[in-house]
């Protein structure tokens, strides 16, 4: 268990190389029991957007899964979640997220609030490890996947898992409209 192969990434189980995960990725894993099947590999940080690793290391778009943190305020009070989305779509931010937050308006949460908070890498936050409380919002889509590529808390590595994992974590809630398909981007216009 934890050895997957996806485009040309091979896995070994997270508990053979802690190193290669965040502190609290860790540490959530030996708690729930995961470590052994989760699969992590390492990768160069460099390449570590969603884009870069797609084309680096010959993934399909549907395996590729993002983790936003998005935050609101509703009485003064913030409230935080994290959202889980195929990175082919985004996150429905002021739709179904900040319905679920009940707030007025959501937005991501600043980068360094969001890496002090998750204690992971800006471009490594992932749903396993967040603190208690934030709800984590998963695309059904991303956990229909049989595997799924998403952070590892750091940069240089990245997490294979299946999909089906991403709905059973702590706070997970598994939503039909949270992830929305990307707009292609308008052509651009021509001078002669």
């Amino acid at each position: 268990m934890g050895v997957y192969t996806l485009g040309s990434l091979t896995t070994v189980p997270v508990s053979t190389r802690l190193d290669l995960v965040a502190p609290p990725v860790a540490a959530a894993l030996a708690a729930l029991g995961l470590a052994d099947e989760v699969g992590v590999v390492e990768i160069d940080p460099a390449l570590s957007e969603t884009a870069a690793t797609e084309a680096e290391y010959g993934l399909d778009k549907t395996v590729l899964v993002n983790c936003v943190v998005v935050a609101g305020k509703r009485d003064g009070v913030q409230r935080v979640a994290a959202c889980v989305v195929p990175s082919h779509t985004r996150a429905d931010i002021n739709g179904t997220v900040r319905r679920v937050l009940d707030v007025r308006k959501a937005s991501f949460l600043p980068q360094e609030e969001a890496v002090d908070s998750s204690g992971m890498e800006f471009g490594g936050i992932t749903p396993i490890g967040l603190p208690n409380g934030w709800p984590i919002l998963v695309a059904s889509e991303a956990a229909l996947q049989p595997l799924v590529l998403i952070g590892s808390g750091l940069r240089a590595s990245k997490l294979v898992l299946p999909g089906r994992l991403l709905a059973s974590l702590p706070g997970a809630d598994l939503r039909d409209d949270l992830a929305r398909p990307i707009a292609d981007p308008a052509p651009s216009a021509v001078t002669e």
